[in-house]
């Protein structure tokens, strides 16, 4: 997840190519038809209660009754690197309705992954979710080296140093990559990823079945800076710049994939009343959160000189489930794998029919989130971080 100072140039967009994306929400089995059969039109009569009547008016007047359990959650697993926006993110996945957490995958990013592990474990345990598997991830980047670890930002823990007591489950024995390929071909079409750090277990579970990017239904991605500037350079986004060759191999792999990158995620913030708000509310996690916050409130007021927090991964949560918060545009992301700008996240927007090949050309668009409801994504925060 983001982490590191920022400050940002955001470009208005045009008219011209402008799309508002609204992810198909899962369908509920068929239902039976509520028109009455011929025979009832043709006039068929039944006697109940000792008077006589069509069959086509006993229907109209009996109440029909839809049963909610039949409509189909949205299955996801969250690729994470759980942080403390991370565990803002997890926990309002575990409190939406309609939401099936299949499994939570760890990376390095804001702690390493051994510390993720330990978070993500921790947070099944708080949410009481001990059915929930955590798959540990990649120790280092694609192509090998010593992972970027914010720990300046979220603690040397990844949760604010807080002093949790280690957590009693254990991780699975199968690995992140293994997870995730499992799962997507035991339900093709119906997994979608949530990935809130380095994209490296992703780009690992692609070259592992290449089949992966038809069978995942979408994965939804925290990272890049589009038409923005960077946070872990001027020019890179943290997540991206710390693979940058995995996160070039997932935006051109063919995955119907959208990414919310800072140009969104730093305009939804949370302000210390807001904190203060969560802290006096019925929360079931509010207490913890607000804890584990502090330090990241410490880090952002210090970096920034104003007491807020920016709530990125809890943003891409929401571009998940409430896209139509958000509108997006279409076009070919390439990712910087050397030189000064490694990390940048450069975006063909397809407005231009180009004379020669170029690095772009003959890759599939993805989707970019160009704009956000801000008000109400600040309420959808909301409503679920206080939820009893």
């Amino acid at each position: 997840m983001p982490c590191l100072a920022f400050a940002y140039l955001l470009i208005e967009p045009s008219e011209q190519g402008e799309t508002r994306h609204r992810v198909r929400p899962p369908h509920p089995p068929p239902l039976r038809s509520s028109s009455p059969p011929a025979a009832c039109l043709n006039g068929s009569t039944r006697q109940e209660g000792g008077r006589k009547e069509t069959v086509d008016q006993s229907l109209r007047r009996r109440p029909i009754h839809h049963r909610s359990d039949e409509r189909e959650e949205m299955k996801i697993i969250i690729d994470t690197d759980p942080g403390i926006d991370d565990s803002v993110a997890i926990l309002m996945a575990f409190q939406m309705p309609g939401v099936q957490v299949l499994g939570l995958t760890t990376i390095f990013g804001n702690c390493t992954t051994e510390h993720a592990t330990r978070n993500a474990l921790i947070l099944c345990e708080k949410a009481s979710h001990l059915e929930v598997p955590v798959a540990e991830g990649s120790h280092e980047p694609l192509k090998g080296g010593k992972p970027h670890v914010a720990d300046f930002v979220h603690g040397p823990d990844g949760l604010g140093n807080v002093d949790l007591p280690d957590p009693t489950i254990k991780k699975v024995e199968e690995s992140a990559t293994d997870f995730l390929v499992d799962k997507v071909s035991r339900f093709p079409g119906e997994v979608s990823v949530l990935a809130l750090g380095p994209l490296t277990n992703i780009a690992l579970a692609i070259k592992k079945d290449p089949s992966f990017v038809k069978n995942v239904k979408k994965i939804v991605v925290l990272g890049g800076a589009f038409f923005a500037a960077g946070n872990a350079t001027p020019s890179a986004e943290a997540n991206i710049h710390s693979d940058p060759e995995a996160a070039d191999m997932v935006f051109t792999s063919g995955a119907d994939i959208y990414v919310v990158g800072l140009n969104i995620t730093t305009q939804v913030s949370f302000t210390d009343k807001d904190l203060l708000e969560l802290r006096n509310s019925q929360g079931k996690y509010a207490q913890f959160l607000c804890d584990v916050c502090k330090f990241y409130l410490d880090w952002h007021t210090e970096s920034y000189g104003a007491p807020v927090i920016f709530l990125h991964d809890p943003v891409s949560f929401a571009a998940l489930v409430r896209p139509e918060l958000f509108t997006f545009k279409k076009g070919v992301v390439r990712v910087e794998t050397q030189g000064i700008c490694v990390g940048h996240t450069s975006m063909d927007m397809l407005l231009k029919k180009w004379n020669s090949e170029n690095p772009w050309t003959g890759y599939s668009p993805i989707s970019v989130a160009w704009t956000v409801d801000v008000p109400k994504v600040v309420a959808f925060v909301k409503e679920l971080v206080t939820k009893p």
